[in-house]
């Protein structure tokens, strides 16, 4: 075992520790800080190896949950923290999207609207900012991953570079922002991602809340039009596809559509069917070492 290290945030940090155990070579946090992208309070887990607690500077990987997802889905299930103690990688999971807090309080977070559709609304962000009341006011989540929360984890955390991955929703969320923005950025991969978001029920459900009828204007935040126009970005994306998943049967996650995005834009992309995976966090738990090696080969070439 390497050597105990407590870490402490700075007095002048804008973060509140919510919780800590030690895991490993590391320890699992979980922090919260009010939003100014969501008007609300918002909450991470990040996992910080014993190196970056000891001040050394580390690669990181940004996870985007799913649908109904929150961060304990990933950091209860997916037991990545034994091979980030092993490679000291950093691994953050932000919230799917602003919620509603169960009491009234200063912070007006009881008025983020809801949608009774699970792939609608509190849990359904798809991490795009909402233009369309009455989402536009809480629902930016585009500006909150890559603007707040990128510059708040660099600015409180030794972090030298952050690759980006997600799973279903959120893997739709990495392969947009990730794209969008290439500077920010240095790897992706995804876990069964929403690949054509307007071309899904889910997705276009969502995108009708969120900006309208106007098809264009969905097409601008769908992740397989977005690699096609912007091209090639990475030396290599990693994809991981459960070949017996009930959402890629009923044409929820629209996979081919990726393959011919990534051919279009000339970008390398592996992607892997999984023979008798399904869609769910076994999947997730199976694949997620070989997401992190992959983040982690990315980042010693940056």
């Amino acid at each position: 075992m390497s050597d105990y290290y407590s870490f402490n945030l700075p007095a002048s940090s804008k973060l509140t520790s919510v919780s800590v155990n030690r895991c490993f070579d590391g320890e699992q946090h979980y922090y919260s800080h009010q939003s100014t992208a969501t008007k609300t309070p918002m909450t991470f887990s990040i996992y910080l190896p014993d190196e970056a607690m000891a001040g050394n500077r580390c690669p990181a990987v940004l996870y985007l949950s799913g649908l109904t997802c929150n961060a304990d889905n990933v950091t209860h299930k997916a037991h990545f923290q034994q091979r980030c103690s092993e490679l000291g990688m950093i691994f953050i999971a932000p919230d799917s999207s602003p919620r509603s807090s169960s009491s009234s309080d200063a912070d007006g977070a009881t008025d983020v609207p809801n949608d009774e559709r699970y792939f609608v609304g509190q849990g359904a962000s798809y991490y795009v900012d909402a233009t369309r009341e009455p989402w536009a006011d809480n629902f930016n989540m585009q500006s909150y991953i890559v603007d707040e929360l990128y510059d708040l984890l660099r600015a409180e955390f030794a972090i030298s570079s952050i690759g980006v991955m997600g799973h279903s929703m959120g893997g739709h969320g990495a392969l947009l922002l990730g794209f969008k923005f290439p500077s920010k950025f240095v790897s992706i991969s995804a876990l069964s991602p929403v690949c054509a978001a307007s071309e899904s029920a889910w997705g276009q459900a969502a995108f009708t809340e969120y900006f309208g009828e106007d098809k264009a204007v969905w097409k601008e935040f769908d992740a397989s039009h977005t690699v096609a126009t912007v091209g090639q970005q990475y030396s290599s994306i990693l994809v991981d596809q459960g070949a017996a998943d009930e959402f890629l049967a009923d044409g929820q996650l629209q996979t081919p559509k990726l393959q011919q995005a990534c051919e279009k834009a000339k970008q390398p992309l592996t992607l892997r069917y999984q023979a008798g995976h399904d869609h769910s966090y076994y999947f997730i738990q199976t694949f997620i070492n070989d997401h992190l090696e992959h983040h982690w080969r990315m980042a010693q070439l940056s």
